[in-house]
């Protein structure tokens, strides 16, 4: 997706609404928390996890089948759902000596449903 990317709008004055500004900054989240939730993105930043993500919203998968379905190798893909679980964005269980990965929960298909909404109506 290129884009030709635009400077920033700014204001020709230095007039600061302190209304404003106060009443923003009660709101604010702390900044662990905000931190928290920039990591939380950084794990989206990646191609590869947002295939899986695709993969495990459609359907409960092992890893061998993300491996098949992604061309990668098990180890590869073991990383990634390594990382998407530390995340708290996928969860496995076991079923004798095979292991199947899922989404957490409806909170990660929303906003894994919400990028791509964000990202289709952009292109029409």
């Amino acid at each position: 997706m290129a884009r030709k990317i635009q400077p920033a709008e700014r204001c020709d004055c230095d007039v600061i609404h302190e209304d404003t500004v106060n009443q923003v900054r009660e709101k604010m989240p702390q900044e662990e928390t905000l931190y928290d939730l920039a990591e939380l993105f950084k794990v989206f930043g990646d191609s590869t996890r947002i295939k899986i993500l695709w993969a495990l919203d459609e359907a409960e998968m092992c890893v061998c089948d993300i491996a098949f379905l992604l061309n990668m190798t098990q180890s590869a893909i073991s990383h990634q759902l390594r990382v998407l679980k530390q995340a708290e964005l996928v969860k496995s269980r076991r079923e004798g000596k095979i292991v199947f990965y899922s989404i957490e929960d409806e909170h990660v298909k929303q906003i894994f449903d919400q990028g791509l909404i964000h990202i289709l109506e952009e292109r029409k």
